[in-house]
């Protein structure tokens, strides 16, 4: 597995929403879902190469999936994880361009 492939394997996709916009103007943290199975450290290591920036700290999240109903039939989403990660001061992240 080369060195991208395991940056992409570790960051799934920004998570966007007024929250998320929140936190990046107030306490410069952005938000990612991630892998299940990464750490903390993976974290750190993946936004650093892939953005070039600074990371002071990462705080991840285990999400638990819904549980939905359609058409008198139960289901579940799947639980997923999410990654907080704070920047330096002065460094920023743009989220809303695609690569």
């Amino acid at each position: 597995m080369s060195a991208n492939e395991k940056i992409y394997s570790v960051l799934r996709a920004p998570r966007v929403s007024e929250k998320t916009a929140r936190l990046q103007e107030v306490t410069n943290q952005y938000v990612f879902e991630i892998s299940s199975e990464a750490t903390k450290a993976d974290v750190k290591a993946a936004v650093e190469q892939l953005f070039d920036v600074k990371v002071e700290s990462v705080n991840v999240v285990n999400v638990k999936g819904k549980s939905k109903s359609f058409r008198s039939r139960k289901g579940r989403r799947g639980d997923w994880r999410k990654a907080y990660v704070r920047l330096a001061d002065g460094q920023a992240i743009d989220v809303t361009t695609r690569a």
